[in-house]
């Protein structure tokens, strides 16, 4: 099978070992992985800035990058979740609305591609650490992702997956929600830190790179005995 890579921006600039190590999951699951590196961003930042015109153009642009019949996957719900449920809107009545709905069938969340597209939950990764997931807005509520990384995380050898309280609870990053609301967002992220330690787990395991970005942020400022990881990570370790 085929796969088109979309990286997203924070993730090609602050965590390029995210998009390396899905690479790595997704061959071993035996697809073929292509990267166009035309791509830039999926509009989403100017978007929920409120600069919709300029997000547009970003927008097309994506749809011009990722107009092929491959599967377009990418290690972030909160991309794929924009794509899915903005550009409809945007592109509604115009020239590329039929591209859009063709493109909006084929984009996935890394987790979401592994375990509904390709049928796969155990990839034979080993990772002995207690964690806890973490889900973020986007996977869970604008990809509708909730079961899809716990079964991958289940079938990881030595890992033991422990829930927290208020599990569905915002973290507080947000975007620019955390520099607008800055008090805010940090009691947010402070109180899911809190109750992941709860639990005794070692690390924080999300979808979303954002999320553990803003996470890290507040465990490092306050210096909490926790860490945090990318769901693709944790897939790419032990072998």
């Amino acid at each position: 099978m085929n796969v088109q890579l979309f990286i997203p921006c924070f993730i090609d600039q602050l965590f390029p070992q995210v998009g390396f190590n899905m690479i790595k999951v997704l061959q071993k699951a035996g697809c073929t992985v292509h990267y166009n590196t035309n791509q830039t961003c999926c509009g989403q930042p100017a978007f929920n800035a409120g600069f919709w015109g300029e997000s547009k153009e970003v927008c097309a642009k994506f749809v011009h990058d990722f107009s092929g019949n491959d599967y377009v996957v990418a290690p972030s719900a909160s991309c794929i979740g924009f794509v899915k449920n903005y550009y409809p809107k945007l592109f509604e009545n115009t020239s590329l609305h039929n591209e859009v709905k063709a493109l909006t069938g084929k984009v996935f969340e890394f987790s979401g591609f592994l375990v509904n597209v390709l049928n796969i939950e155990n990839i034979g990764a080993s990772f002995p650490a207690k964690v806890s997931y973490h889900d973020s807005c986007a996977a869970l509520r604008e990809c509708g992702l909730k079961q899809e990384p716990r079964k991958l995380l289940q079938q990881v050898a030595g890992l033991e997956l422990v829930e927290m309280n208020d599990v569905e609870t915002c973290c507080g990053f947000g975007g620019t929600f955390a520099v607008k609301f800055e008090p805010i967002s940090a009691a947010m992220g402070d109180q899911k830190i809190t109750n992941a330690l709860a639990t005794d787990a070692a690390y924080i395991v999300s979808t979303d790179m954002s999320c553990l970005m803003h996470l890290q942020g507040i465990i490092n400022h306050q210096q909490k005995p926790i860490q945090v990881i990318h769901l693709a990570d944790v897939l790419a370790s032990g072998w």
